[in-house]
């Protein structure tokens, strides 16, 4: 993977980490009942693809 390439995905990956705090946040102190659980799951699969993408980009 070119260097270029590497950027884009890390840029990617804190993104995604960056959305997934917003919306823990926002599921923790504004929401409640299923749709806590359902923004919190969507926040934890993108805190993971996130990583995966960090991952990615420093090999």
């Amino acid at each position: 993977m070119d260097p270029m390439m590497k950027m884009w995905v890390s840029l990617v990956g804190i993104g995604l980490m960056a959305i997934a705090a917003v919306i823990i946040s926002l599921a923790r102190y504004k929401t409640k009942g299923v749709l806590r659980g359902i923004l919190s799951f969507i926040a934890f699969g993108m805190l993971v693809l996130g990583g995966i993408l960090g991952f990615i980009s420093i090999t």
